[in-house]
């Protein structure tokens, strides 16, 4: 249960969102207004250049107006959050495994490219190559509602370098996306319920992390979640932030609950293999790369796969909302 100064947090960082949205309509709209102007007077006097400059200023604007609108849906209970990003390889080992890291690299640059911050919470890495799991904080306005939609299993499709032979492999990872909580939202965890392992931290960090066991797992054992952290040398700040993680995972499926359409990613996540892929990425024979609920298509991987995702998930969004709205309505006859 929040208290007053809980609460007058959270209306005062909702005040300053909309107020932000409402300026930055206004600005917009300003903008649109001046370079129109300038256009006009440019054409009557003859200046090719300069009205070859407002034409270019008015599609940077167009683009702008399109993210603006894309944005008006992000109005879920947690958009607004920071969130945690899982990606986990499927069956197929090493071919998996750097398809895991493919994605994880991808997401990373999605979010850099927005202005996020990344945090790497914990990684284990595969036997020969690549991930076999990996957990990054993206910290930055509305990371949960943007980067929700990408919940799911991706596939990819590639002639494998890995093989001699260079046949052609698929190869499946799952991606699993949940908001970081706010201090104001209680979680009741029952000690009782978690079991806590400690580990060796994977990877670099230098010679204390990976001498002590210092990195953190912890089960829920009634709801089978399970969180690691090996961010830091101090196995207490570990236990600390993997509670948090805990918290945030369980926050996220009273979420699901909420929201009937998230029910679909739940159902996605059951199986990391055929008939469950929300994405297939494929790189041979032909150039495809494919989302499989709201059949958008892009021919060039090599950008979708350095971070180029907005198209992407603008489309689910818009499909997620359009599909919450239609069950809303149904229930009100």
């Amino acid at each position: 249960m929040w208290n007053d100064s809980d609460a007058a947090q959270k209306l005062m960082r909702e005040r300053t969102l909309l107020a932000n949205q409402i300026e930055g309509v206004q600005r917009l709209e300003a903008d649109v207004r001046d370079t129109i102007e300038l256009a006009e007077l440019a054409e009557m006097e003859g200046d090719s250049a300069v009205v070859g400059e407002a034409l270019g200023v008015l599609r940077a604007l167009a683009d702008e107006a399109k993210r603006r609108e894309t944005e008006s849906l992000l109005s879920g209970e947690a958009d607004s959050n920071d969130c945690y990003l899982e990606v986990n390889a499927g069956a197929g080992g090493t071919e998996a495994q750097d398809w895991a890291e493919m994605l994880l690299r991808m997401y990373t640059r999605w979010a850099e490219q927005h202005g996020y911050k990344v945090t790497m919470m914990e990684s284990s890495e595969g036997e020969q190559a690549g991930l076999k799991s990996a957990t990054i904080q993206v910290s930055g306005p509305n990371a949960y509602g943007w980067l929700k939609t990408e919940a799911g299993v991706h596939r990819l499709v590639r002639i494998s370098p890995f093989d001699a032979a260079a046949r052609r492999q698929t190869s499946f990872a799952s991606v699993w996306v949940y908001p970081v909580v706010d201090d104001s939202i209680e979680i009741e965890i029952n000690e009782a319920d978690l079991r806590v392992d400690t580990f060796r931290a994977s990877g670099a960090g230098g010679q204390h992390v990976n001498k002590t066991e210092s990195a953190i797992r912890i089960t829920h054992i009634p709801t089978g979640i399970v969180v690691a952290c090996q961010t830091d040398r101090s196995q207490h700040r570990n236990r600390a932030t993997a509670m948090t993680m805990l918290k945030a995972r369980m926050y996220e499926q009273e979420l699901q609950r909420r929201e009937a359409a998230a029910a679909q990613t739940e159902a996605s996540k059951t199986d990391i293999g055929w008939g469950h892929q929300i994405r297939s990425y494929v790189l041979a024979p032909y150039q495809l790369v494919k989302d499989l609920r709201t059949n958008v298509e892009k021919t060039n991987p090599g950008a979708i796969l350095d971070g180029d995702l907005d198209d992407f998930m603008a489309a689910a969004l818009a499909a997620r909302v359009g599909a919450t709205r239609s069950e809303a309505s149904a229930q009100a006859q």
